[in-house]
């Protein structure tokens, strides 16, 4: 029994050391980008079918948002550790016709650590943005700050009209 006893401390002293680390479940951030109607600062629906690609590490095209129908917003992921992500996007109406924009962020990638536990994520300050004009008529940044509060958008984007 005496033997039992320093054991049973023991085992409740590492125990009691030990702790729970909430680590995110999905530790990539992503941007949000709210569409928005002309002239004003009203949310918007996109009446075309969305797509929007992006280029991996390796150089091949990769669709991050596909065929998106009544669209008012979406979520994209970004890179890690690029200082500019390009997006693609194509835009097709009803009766076929395709129209193709790019969105080029620019931005800084911080190293981000919950815990020696947790799987490190990348945090983001976005510095720039520009688009090209052809469905785009613009973009502007209303939240330079990625991380993993998505409670605010950090893009509005003005479509021409007719899209």
């Amino acid at each position: 029994m005496r033997r039992l006893i320093p054991l049973l401390v023991l085992g409740s002293a590492v125990l009691a050391a030990c702790s729970s680390i909430d680590c995110p479940y999905n530790n990539t951030v992503y941007s949000q980008y709210v569409l928005m109607k002309g002239g004003g600062l009203k949310p918007d629906t996109l009446t075309d079918t969305l797509t929007i690609l992006t280029t991996r590490r390796d150089g091949q095209d990769t669709i991050i948002y596909n065929k998106g129908v009544k669209t008012k917003s979406f979520s994209l992921p970004m890179s890690y550790t690029r200082d500019q992500d390009a997006l693609f996007l194509q835009l097709k109406d009803t009766l076929g016709n395709v129209v193709h924009d790019t969105i080029k962020v620019n931005k800084t990638n911080t190293p981000h650590f919950e815990s020696v536990d947790c799987p490190m994520s990348y945090f983001h300050t976005i510095t720039a943005v520009s688009t090209s004009h052809h469905g785009i008529d613009s973009i502007i940044l209303v939240n330079p700050n990625v991380t993993y509060d998505t409670s605010s958008p950090h893009f509005r984007i003005y479509f021409k009209s007719g899209h």
